[in-house]
């Protein structure tokens, strides 16, 4: 299996829904649409490629850019094959909502209600979406980079320590 073949099967099949892909320390990387996404993680799993784990579902925050500013990545891997795959997908601010994979992944319910914790990113169909890691009580989600790093008292440090 190779990054060419993995990438030639999810075009073939699903020509509309893929919008770039690279190969960053070798690791296929594919962005597609966020309606398609399940779609096409169904297809990978049942299908002969056989991506049969789910590694990972995490969020992330480009706040400087509006139309994709919150993203979802998904790792999957081919255990037969030793073939990991990453998926991207990205959403803007105000349809912040993506489906569920629990259905397909039995693991994607700590991942997705931690995704969701932290980012605030909403899963249809999840069964169980709730705060896993904050207290319920919080009231914001704290892996977005609209909060400072650190305490706004402190005189020791600041954001530009922290890469901002």
């Amino acid at each position: 299996m190779t990054n060419e073949f993995v990438l030639e099967a999810i075009t073939r099949e699903f020509p509309e829904s893929v919008i770039s892909s690279s190969e960053p320390y070798g690791m296929l990387t594919v962005e597609v649409k966020k309606e398609d996404i399940k779609k096409i993680i169904h297809y990978l799993k049942d299908s002969s490629l056989e991506f049969n784990f789910l590694t990972d579902i995490c969020g992330i925050h480009y706040p400087e850019f509006p139309a994709k500013e919150i993203g979802v990545v998904y790792h999957l891997h081919n255990m037969m094959a030793n073939f990991r795959l990453r998926l991207k997908i990205f959403m803007s601010r105000e349809n912040i909502e993506v489906d569920s994979l629990v259905e397909l992944y039995a693991g994607a319910n700590w991942m997705e209600r931690e995704t969701y914790d932290f980012y605030g990113i909403k899963f249809k169909g999840h069964p169980d979406l709730r705060p896993i890691l904050n207290m319920e009580d919080l009231g914001y989600h704290p892996m977005l980079k609209e909060y400072r790093l650190e305490d706004g008292t402190r005189t020791d440090k600041d954001d530009n320590m922290f890469g901002r």
